[in-house]
């Protein structure tokens, strides 16, 4: 039997990411508890540890074959400057600089294959990214361009969001808003996909 690969999910959220993917032995972080909870909820077999992601990187990031990262977006995005600061809603914010830390760091200490995902920037990247759709990916091997047009339904009802990232949330208890819960999901799609470009000889390429 093949050994699983082992498989770290940091800024897991409920699972957008991990949903498609297979044969894989998973340790998904995540600092909100009844995020955490639901995480656990839909992937039981995974484990699941509530508290800060970069703190568990620096300290087991060695054990793993593949990482995944989805450090916090707000201070980065197009949206929140344009939409929010720009009508007055916010107070503009120093970007969260975890982003290019985790990318360095990756870089240079991890021998396993990596990849971190973000929205794009409203500035220029410090780190050439690669595109997908409306989302930046940097990682430690190709990632072909994809044709990407699916509708995110970014404001979409909290109906049809559950619907398109294939959670339905109705019944847990959070104090995070449960929209911006599912916002928050990286496509499956794109996450399988870039997941099978970074082990093309034991995956089958999503087409």
């Amino acid at each position: 039997m093949e050994k699983k690969l082992k498989v770290l999910n940091l800024y897991a959220g409920i699972g957008g990411n991990r949903k498609l993917w297979k044969d894989v032995d998973v340790t998904a972080i995540e600092i909100n508890p009844s995020i955490a909870a639901i995480y656990q909820d839909f992937f039981p077999k995974d484990k699941v540890i509530v508290g800060d992601a970069v703190n568990y990187l620096l300290e087991h990031f060695e054990e793993f074959d593949f990482i995944w990262a989805s450090p916090p977006c707000p201070s980065h995005s197009k949206i929140r400057l344009y939409s929010a600061v720009g009508r007055g809603q916010n107070k503009p914010i120093l970007p969260d600089m975890t982003l290019w830390q985790t990318i360095i760091f990756l870089k240079h200490h991890f021998k396993g294959k990596w990849a971190v995902e973000n929205v794009k920037t409203y500035y220029t990247p410090l780190i050439r990214p690669y595109e997908m759709g409306n989302h930046y990916y940097w990682s430690n091997f190709p990632i072909p361009k994809l044709n990407n047009s699916m509708d995110r339904k970014h404001n979409a009802k909290i109906e049809e969001l559950s619907k398109r990232k294939g959670f339905d949330i109705s019944k847990y208890k959070t104090d995070v808003d449960k929209k911006k819960i599912l916002r928050n999901c990286v496509e499956s799609e794109e996450a399988l996909y870039v997941f099978n470009c970074a082990f093309k000889t034991r995956q089958e390429v999503l087409i």
